[in-house]
């Protein structure tokens, strides 16, 4: 079964439709993959669409043969490592206009495509180290970095363009940068052209909220209903006594009609107990009349104590 993040990218690569959003996908892709330098470039995924769309692109502008694919397995998915030879490296950086000591100038030079483009270049960096948790169990975004620099350098861009403040941390000597805010997850994937995953993130709340109000009503309706079991427990307690000690015939008419409907009906609340009898009386009603019982019974035990 794919996963939540499989989909994501999914959408983002079937949403590339020109050479231009291609480019600027791309240039995410080669700022953020495992190797891009003047050795040659190597790109790691597991997704096949995220595969092809990579070797298409190279192909397009470097023209083919430069492409080498070992296919390997982790776990139970198919891992596509990719290498682009030295050649394709510097058919890339003049296409692009990149320096070749890019890196190692910490970005410094690195080129941004315009800000109309730059959906697609985000796209590009969530599909080459980007991942997304399952939204049912955690709203969760991060994109996994080689080095400060890179990091440093997108988070500005996503800053100082969407207003988006990711939070920042260390693993395995890797830059994690990440979202928890669902709000920002949802505008990040509406972003980088993932709309029908950022749907469903949506629908999932929404059904989250709707369960979360349902199980606190029935946990209160629960909490009511034992409320009113332990309170007609008490009272019926005290109806049987006087009927075994006086008899309910001695009760005032009104006192009696409501203890025998006590009787008959513990799982009754005060207020349908009022509205049972023979002239209707209000919750509050009720519960003065049954009072009126409690202190007739509570005169019976002292009377036997």
């Amino acid at each position: 079964m794919e996963s939540f993040s499989f989909r994501a990218k999914n959408e983002i690569t079937a949403g590339v439709n020109s050479a231009a959003k291609a480019d600027a996908c791309l240039l995410g892709i080669l700022y953020t993959c495992k190797a891009f330098n003047n050795g040659g470039i190597q790109f790691v995924t597991e997704n096949p669409a995220t595969c092809e769309f990579f070797v298409k692109c190279i192909d397009r502008i470097c023209g083919k043969g430069h492409i080498n694919i070992v296919e390997g397995k982790r776990s139970a998915s198919s891992v596509y490592n990719i290498f682009a030879d030295a050649q394709a490296f510097c058919s890339l950086t003049e296409y692009f206009r990149l320096p070749e000591d890019l890196a190692e100038n910490g970005y410094k030079n690195a080129v941004v495509p315009k800000k109309k483009l730059l959906p697609y270049f985000f796209g590009g960096v969530f599909i080459s180290c980007g991942s997304l948790s399952d939204p049912n169990k955690d709203y969760h975004m991060e994109f996994v970095f080689q080095n400060m620099d890179i990091c440093n350098f997108l988070g500005l861009i996503l800053i100082d363009n969407y207003g988006i403040v990711p939070k920042q941390t260390e693993r395995k000597g890797q830059q994690v940068v990440y979202i928890k805010e669902s709000e920002n997850i949802e505008d990040m994937l509406t972003l980088m052209g993932a709309q029908s995953c950022s749907l469903e993130i949506m629908n999932i709340k929404i059904f989250k909220d709707i369960r979360n109000k349902v199980n606190r009503a029935v946990n209160c309706d629960n909490a009511n209903i034992e409320k009113t079991l332990r309170a007609a427990k008490k009272q019926i307690a005290d109806i049987e006594l006087i009927e075994q000690t006086v008899g309910l015939e001695q009760l005032p008419d009104e006192l009696r009609e409501i203890a025998e409907l006590r009787l008959e009906n513990p799982d009754l609340n005060l207020k349908e107990l009022g509205a049972a009898l023979s002239r209707p009386v209000s919750r509050s009603g009720a519960n003065h009349r049954l009072a009126r019982i409690a202190e007739i019974a509570d005169k019976i035990r002292k009377q036997g104590s």
